[in-house]
């Protein structure tokens, strides 16, 4: 019995202290920069046991009045066009990808950009259960917590752009050698069309492929109204 109750009083005590500190970091992030990221750490020792790759760790953390209006409005167009409607998921998206799932094909473009910085900032690369699960957790505090400019604003200074290269400050130094404020339309476009593997992909050495999905976005950059702030 005393067992029992020692076990019980463990479990509620440590949701307890999960419940508190995922809400006060959430909170944290909604105002000051994220440091690192476990990805982030991840990624070093990665490049630290291959004896075939330097270790680097290019990050940049620039305001979002600092970044061109052209990479909001490229990321927007080629990954989540419905980021402005939805409060996290895009149920319709996750509906395909689960019907095409059970055909044996698969289908991109059901992770939001708010799933994609919760997975950034607060978890770990996988596809286990628990991390789906906490995933969802966090992309409901975050969009209760984040304004939506907020939100593309983590999004746009954590995602990994490269091998060792993280955020759109480090990627517009890396690939054009200029801040991410110059950017323009050809080259926001193109940093979001590797963004789908850009330790594969490079901006400045891109296959017919990415060059495929950098016009494609440009039409969509031209067709979808901005999304409203920093623009």
């Amino acid at each position: 019995m005393k067992l029992f109750k020692w076990i019980w009083r463990l479990i509620w005590k440590s949701a307890l202290y999960f419940f508190l500190l995922s809400i006060g970091f959430t909170i944290l992030y909604r105002f000051v920069p994220v440091p690192i990221t476990l990805l982030m750490v991840i990624r070093l020792f990665e490049q630290a046991f291959d004896e075939n790759k330097e270790v680097r760790l290019k990050k940049d953390w620039v305001p979002f009045s600092e970044i061109s209006k052209n990479a909001p409005q490229a990321v927007y167009a080629s990954e989540d066009q419905k980021f402005l409607d939805h409060k996290g998921f895009d149920f319709e998206a996750m509906e395909k990808a689960w019907e095409n799932n059970k055909k044996g094909k698969r289908v991109k473009g059901a992770s939001t950009i708010t799933q994609q910085t919760v997975k950034n900032v607060f978890l770990w690369p996988g596809r286990s259960y628990l991390r789906k699960g906490l995933e969802a957790y966090f992309t409901v505090l975050v969009e209760l917590i984040w304004s939506k400019e907020r939100i593309m604003e983590v999004y746009l200074n954590v995602i990994e752009m490269g091998d060792g290269i993280y955020g759109i400050e480090a990627a517009s130094q890396t690939y054009y050698k200029k801040p991410a404020a110059k950017l323009n339309r050809n080259q926001a476009a193109m940093i979001a069309a590797v963004l789908p593997n850009p330790r594969r992909w490079n901006p400045t050495k891109p296959t017919p492929y990415i060059i495929g999905r950098q016009a494609w976005i440009l039409r969509q950059m031209n067709n979808l109204a901005p999304i409203g702030f920093g623009i």
